[in-house]
């Protein structure tokens, strides 16, 4: 049974997907729609005419934010100091960006006097699961229309024609099927030649890192400052999170830094592929898991490694406002209180490289590491190791069923050249 939906709140891109979702939502609920807009660093090409254009397909108001400061300050820069990488390669930034678009949407429905959430997510993403859980956490009782989940479109040039029956003005073309999301941290992209994993993304797909061709000859030097695991530096230079990170994108994308193509494990139990593009936001991990290596403890670096996956996780499958990931931030955070420094990180060919660090909180004793004794009793190693090893020794005492024990011994040539190794 249809719900009954007097004004509903759509988080709009201005995409093929949001733009014919405007109409769709005029004739299937008879409602009133506005549109709600915000401005995550995708660039002036995506946000351009967004109003007008939100305006044509039907909308009532539109509302458009500017959190580029708030999305790298309070989502990206924290996933940052929790060295969160989602399977070992993807840097979250879709993952990250959504909670944010969508706790600003429950605040614009709050302000509208709305009662329903909608959203252009398709029914096989993890992004539908993002907004929803947000809205969940926030304001569970604003009804949620889905329209991948309830329309009878279910292709990309289905949508297509849908818009150009309507009427509706589209920047995605027959012949350019990539579905696109671009933010400050990276832009993606999936769809068209990648949905088959064993096609090589085309060069020209490529918008933030220069291909072989156009990276400079010779590698380049940077340097990240950092305090308390956030940024706030440029080779000397005090920048704020939205300047810092356009200044990184723009000196590792031109070497070709920060390029993953991953075939990774989507929340709703099916493998997809895409590519991401993450420059500014891969110089950054690098040189903070350097940091880390240089001022944090044993234990406590093994231990923030150990919770860094479960921190992705949590991220990737929207659960960013869960009690667990501010838990795990809490920790973090607390570790981060001596990671403070400078980082050289080097540039050359699609990679970045930490090759010097510096930090009024070393853990680094040189007189300690050198291969001169000063400083250090070797003869306290004795004591250390009996320690050490007194479970092995024990257990040696014990005695072991020899079926059990494997000691290796020479080959035996002749027995070797018998057996056809």
């Amino acid at each position: 049974m249809k719900r009954t939906v007097k004004k509903a709140v759509l988080a709009y891109s201005g995409g093929l997907d949001t733009s014919i979702i405007v109409p769709w939502l005029k004739e299937h609920y008879g409602c009133e729609v506005v549109c709600y807009c915000s401005d995550v660093g995708q660039g002036g090409l995506e946000l351009d005419g967004l109003e007008a254009k939100a305006r044509k397909s039907g909308a009532s108001d539109v509302v458009i934010e500017d959190l580029r400061v708030p999305f790298v300050r309070d989502f990206c820069f924290p996933a940052l100091r929790a060295g969160a990488v989602y399977e070992g390669r993807y840097l979250l930034g879709t993952s990250l960006a959504r909670p944010l678009i969508a706790s600003r949407q429950v605040w614009c429905a709050e302000r509208a006097g709305a009662d329903a959430l909608a959203h252009g997510c398709t029914g096989k993403g993890n992004d539908q699961v993002r907004f929803e859980l947000t809205y969940h956490a926030l304001a569970p009782h604003l009804a949620v229309i889905a329209p991948w989940r309830e329309w009878d479109i279910v292709s990309r040039e289905d949508a297509l024609a849908y818009a150009d029956q309507h009427g509706i003005p589209v920047a995605q073309k027959k012949d350019d099927l990539y579905s696109r999301d671009a933010n400050l941290w990276h832009l993606s992209h999936e769809g068209g030649a990648l949905e088959d994993p064993a096609n090589a993304p085309p060069e020209p797909m490529h918008r933030l890192t220069a291909g072989p061709d156009r990276q400079p000859a010779l590698p380049e030097r940077i340097t990240v400052g950092f305090e308390r695991g956030r940024p706030t530096s440029v080779n000397g230079r005090t920048l704020g999170p939205v300047e810092l990170l356009e200044a990184l994108n723009t000196l590792a994308g031109r070497h070709g830094v920060g390029r993953a193509d991953l075939v990774e494990s989507r929340l709703v139990g099916m493998k997809s592929r895409g590519v991401y593009e993450t420059p500014g936001g891969t110089v950054l991990h690098e040189a903070l898991e350097d940091l880390c290596r240089l001022t944090l403890p044993h234990d406590l670096l093994r231990t923030r490694l150990e919770l860094a996956p479960r921190y992705a996780d949590l991220v990737y499958n929207g659960m960013w406002f869960s009690p667990l990931r501010r838990a795990l931030q809490s920790f973090v955070d607390t570790a981060m209180d001596v990671v403070t420094g400078e980082v050289t990180v080097e540039l050359h060919h699609g990679r970045a490289v930490a090759i010097g660090r510096t930090s009024p909180y070393t853990l680094y004793r040189p007189d300690l590491a050198s291969f001169d004794m000063t400083g250090y009793r070797s003869q306290d190693a004795e004591g250390f190791i009996r320690i050490f090893g007194l479970p092995l020794a024990v257990a040696a005492r014990r005695g072991t069923p020899a079926e059990s024990v494997t000691v290796a011994t020479p080959a035996d040539p002749a027995e070797t050249v018998a057996h056809g190794r």
